[in-house]
């Protein structure tokens, strides 16, 4: 079984065909998906994805990008965990791509989401563009380390990963690492330690190349689990179940299906 980690099921493209998108996700052997809440607006319609279908999960936070959002409390965030289907913190992180103009507003957001999950004692999922620096700083100050979580869609290099690692981060690849051109990808891909790798879309973005350009979806984690099984040579089937079980140990609220 392969576990999409890390995608946005109720964005558009997908949610208006999700029977289709779970069909297919279930043909290409993706067992479970993680459905990431980006706002708190949104939240109710990510967390009713997961009510309603047991291979999915549902996560809470207020994505750096979403500037004019709810601002989430520790004490909101950590009342929204408490659902048993909500396994980890996040969105959250820092962008200094997009949000050039807001460093501080940033940083205290995502200290927040932070204390949040060392309150409620559910791993962070983290996102970072331009700002690693920071990120890993911030996570040192507050503690994260007592939690872990993921980096999502590591595109760092290896000094960068090295230092993720070392706070007890997992590193989850995106369809980038089967970019051509993706070199400092493929890099850390080979050299992270198996039993801290997690795969994911990112869907509807970053399709794997076969479908570069195209509508991502969860089916399409196989082609990432199969480039990081070439680059590390392994089977997809030893990549699929180090990352399933990686998963597991990551997000301890979510169920291993019985058939898995």
């Amino acid at each position: 079984m392969l576990i999409d980690s890390h995608c946005h099921l109720d964005f558009p493209g997908l949610a208006e065909r999700l029977p289709e998108v779970l069909g297919v996700m279930q043909d290409n052997g993706v067992g479970l998906a993680l459905c990431i809440g980006v706002n708190l607006e949104d939240f109710p319609q990510v967390l009713a994805l997961a009510e309603r279908d047991p291979r999915l999960y549902a996560t809470v936070g207020v994505h750096p990008e979403y500037s004019d959002a709810e601002e989430p409390t520790v004490e909101r965030l950590v009342e929204l965990a408490a659902h048993p289907r909500v396994v980890a913190i996040g969105e959250t992180g820092l962008d200094y791509y997009w949000q050039k103009d807001k460093p501080e507003w940033q940083r205290q957001r995502f200290r927040n989401h932070i204390a949040a999950a060392r309150r409620c004692g559910k791993p962070l999922v983290v996102h970072s563009r331009d700002s690693a620096d920071d990120v890993l700083r911030l996570l040192r100050e507050e503690g994260a380390d007592a939690v872990g979580g993921v980096m999502h869609c590591f595109t760092e290099d290896w000094e960068i990963a090295r230092v993720a690692l070392d706070l007890g981060f997992y590193l989850s690849f995106s369809g980038i690492v089967t970019f051509k051109n993706a070199t400092i990808v493929k890099d850390v891909a080979t050299r992270c330690p198996l039993d801290r790798i997690l795969v994911e879309t990112d869907s509807p973005y970053l399709a794997p190349a076969p479908f570069r350009g195209k509508a991502n979806q969860p089916a399409y984690v196989r082609y990432v689990a199969e480039e990081i099984a070439r680059l590390r040579g392994l089977t997809a089937a030893e990549v699929a179940r180090a990352t399933s079980d990686n998963f597991f140990s990551l997000f301890r609220h979510a169920q291993r299906p019985a058939t898995s």
